[in-house]
């Protein structure tokens, strides 16, 4: 079994890439989603939230206001680093539960989604860490165009991550999404007969 890190930041496109892994046949444990998971209602690490940021952070419905929650942490790095340090343990204890259930159904090839591989230093956990990358300005534009927010709240949270140079060091293998969605499909392609090479000559 290959285990892959695959990391990007906003707007690069990791997760459509993820997406296309799974279709191909791959095991996906998700960061993010798993990252929602441990903050829904009625949770430990809503409650922690709570606790550190203020009743402001939620929304209407009782859960968690991501937007509101994301204009406090992405513009201040010590308040980033409070909410990490609420959610990361929590992310990191039910990902080694998915992984180990990925493991036990017997699939070749794992892949681990998470945006923030480069920043906590996750590299040597996997067997192939792929980064997937696009310029900032692109990132910005695609960010701002299919979700909505706000360029300058873009610009911040790509400034609280690694940055781009920091990423494509830590890559083993780069999937390049500069381009078009066609262009994506057909090196996402590559990519998977490459990892699918790695696993038959039993790289680790």
């Amino acid at each position: 079994m290959l285990k892959v890190g695959l990391t990007g930041g906003i707007g690069s496109g990791k997760s459509t890439v993820s997406s296309a892994l799974a279709a191909y046949g791959a095991a996906v444990v998700d960061a993010d989603a798993i990252a929602r998971e441990v903050v829904e209602p009625g949770t430990p690490g809503l409650a922690a939230v709570v606790a550190e940021f203020g009743e402001e952070v939620l929304a209407p419905d009782g859960g968690l206001d991501r937007p509101r929650l994301g204009e406090v942490v992405f513009a201040d790095g010590d308040r980033l680093a409070a909410l990490n340090a609420i959610v990361h343990p929590l992310v990191a204890r039910r990902s080694a539960e998915l992984m180990e259930e990925a493991v036990a159904s017997g699939v070749e090839v794992v892949v681990y989604d998470v945006p923030l591989l480069v920043e906590n230093g996750l590299g040597p956990l996997y067997d192939v860490v792929v980064v997937v990358d696009a310029p900032d300005g692109v990132r910005v534009e695609r960010v701002a165009e299919n979700r909505g927010v706000p360029r300058e709240q873009v610009r911040a949270r790509i400034r609280a991550q690694a940055d781009r140079d920091a990423r494509l060091a830590a890559a083993d293998l780069v999937v390049d999404n500069s381009g078009t969605p066609e262009e994506l499909r057909e090196r996402v392609a590559r990519l998977w007969e490459d990892l699918l090479a790695r696993v038959r000559r039993g790289d680790r």
